[in-house]
């Protein structure tokens, strides 16, 4: 064998390795940002595609306030679904957002809720008497009103109900949803308002009652892709808006936006 033919075999053997290796290689993961408030659905919907199509799916849950921030300074996420409109918005503003692919995924609804040993029983209407249900002591757990959505859901409904100048100064506030789901899970608040499907998802609470849909905005969950972002992700968002996923997402208690 000369020299050519030898040195042609070994590139044969190289570009044949490479090509092994790239096909071995597994493919980059989505990451997505999301609202506290998708913790569970979101895990199960990124674990059947995972299993569909080998792609890995990461998630960082916060408030969705949180989140937008983090991507308006130049966070790595591929994905981004809020809680709320505003701070889907507020992305979109920063110049952070691929706006041809915002849509809005899913609709959810805002719960009062109380420790699941709990006896009390109320009607949610005009000047209902929340203050009476917390006692001489107990706070009201919620959202941060002054930035996190389920907060700023809760303060609008319990304005428009006329309910929230009796408890605005008794609020055990959260830095997200699910945190005050949990101080009512833990008997640190006797309620607590967040969605509906925060409190489906916890046993340590019962829903006491559902807020009026009129007295509130529409619990809308936008989703769309960051710019920049790795193109593996239009691929997860497509499957978000699947009848598969939508399925799963009905069965964690939300309603879907189509």
């Amino acid at each position: 064998m000369n020299r050519r033919t030898l040195l042609t075999s070994f590139a044969a053997i190289a570009a044949a390795i490479g090509c092994g290796t790239a096909q071995a290689a597994p493919p980059p993961p989505v990451t997505v940002f999301a609202a506290a408030s998708l913790t569970d659905a979101l895990q199960a919907v990124g674990k059947a595609y995972t299993q569909r199509t080998g792609v890995p799916v990461r998630f960082s849950f916060a408030s969705s306030s949180l989140l937008a921030r983090q991507i308006e300074s130049g966070a790595k996420a591929d994905l981004f679904v809020a809680a709320d409109l505003v701070w889907m918005d507020h992305a979109q503003k920063a110049g952070r957002i691929d706006v041809a692919s915002r849509s809005t995924l899913l609709r959810g609804r805002l719960a009062l809720i109380a420790p699941a040993d709990s006896n009390v029983n109320v009607r949610i209407a005009p000047r209902f008497p929340l203050t009476t249900l917390l006692g001489h002591s107990g706070r009201l757990a919620v959202g941060d009103p002054a930035y996190v959505p389920a907060g700023i859901y809760a303060q609008t409904a319990l304005t428009r109900l006329g309910v929230w100048a009796s408890v605005q100064g008794r609020l055990a506030r959260a830095d997200n949803v699910r945190v005050a789901l949990s101080y009512v899970a833990r008997h640190e608040a006797p309620l607590g308002i967040v969605y509906e499907t925060d409190a489906r998802a916890e046993p340590g609470v019962r829903i006491v009652g559902i807020f009026p849909e009129a007295s509130h905005a529409p619990i809308d969950y936008p989703a769309a892709l960051v710019r920049g972002g790795s193109g593996a992700a239009r691929g997860f968002l497509g499957y978000l808006h699947s009848p598969a996923a939508l399925a799963v997402f009905r069965r964690y208690g939300f309603r879907t936006a189509g």
